[in-house]
């Protein structure tokens, strides 16, 4: 037996090592521990976060900010403090508190926006929306028929110049030379106060 297999003989199996030898070797800088204890405690670490969370995929990013935490933080692992298993649920706790906090700010963005847009009441506007609808109507039937209908199709089935290039057969080119003067020529037509 050589010197190289007697050495890979003599270091224990990540599942064979202690937690005191896994924090040793973490604090150490050692990545085969890192890997030991993310085999060891990613799935208690999961558990928690999805309990907490009720969703697998954050469940999952937390568990990979925490291990992330571990090896970044693995010089403040103190062991006099308490056990590594221990310092693990520690950091995965207050990733789970990060990830709740992230949710909350996500809500209230959402209900905050939502809000506003309830304020805005879509029934004020009716009937200048209406009159202005008739107006640009009346001046896009004035366009030529290449205009009009890139226009048409831009607008009314929300298509981007390249479905319309599909859809007509034209050169994707043609097909925004068409929109560019259509735009400006009904810019020009349509009086300031539509669309304000």
């Amino acid at each position: 037996m050589s010197p190289q297999d007697s050495a890979v003989a003599s270091a224990p199996t990540a599942e064979a090592r202690t937690d005191e030898e896994l924090a040793r070797g973490l604090v150490a800088g050692d990545e085969d521990c890192l890997e030991a204890a993310y085999h060891r405690w990613s799935a208690l670490v999961h558990t928690l976060a999805w309990r907490s969370l009720g969703d697998a995929r954050e469940a999952e990013d937390v568990t990979q900010q925490v291990f992330l935490g571990v090896w970044r933080g693995r010089r403040g692992f103190c062991p006099e403090r308490g056990s590594i298993g221990g310092w693990i649920t520690g950091i995965t706790r207050r990733k789970i508190a990060d990830a709740l906090t992230a949710r909350t700010r996500r809500l209230a963005v959402i209900a905050s926006a939502g809000s506003s847009l309830a304020l805005a009441d879509p029934t004020a506007r009716q009937p200048d929306a209406a009159l202005d609808r008739v107006v640009v109507l009346h001046e896009l039937a004035k366009l030529p028929a290449p205009q009009q209908r890139v226009l048409r199709l831009a607008f009314y089935e929300d298509l981007t110049h390249t479905q319309i290039a599909e859809r007509t057969g034209w050169p994707l080119g043609t097909v925004k030379s068409h929109a560019r003067r259509g735009l400006r020529r009904l810019r020009g037509c349509l009086p300031q106060e539509v669309g304000d």
